[in-house]
């Protein structure tokens, strides 16, 4: 089952947007508001929260090196 992926778009009095990324482990969340950053011109601010460091469920990488 694939966990569920949201956006949380915020606007506020002043007009800036805040958009939160929840449900989605690693840097993938900077692919999901991409689109929508570039829409809206430049980003001021970003927090990355602790899910953007945690490993994707299922990835692992392994690098083997042979002297020689």
């Amino acid at each position: 089952m694939v966990d569920k992926q949201e956006l949380e778009i915020s606007i506020d009095d002043d007009g800036n947007v805040t958009i939160k990324v929840v449900g989605v482990a690693g840097p993938d969340c900077l692919a999901l508001t991409k689109d929508i950053e570039e829409a809206l011109g430049v980003v001021v601010d970003r927090q990355r929260t602790n899910e953007y460091y945690q490993e994707k469920q299922g990835t692992t990488e392994r690098v083997d090196q042979q002297g020689g």
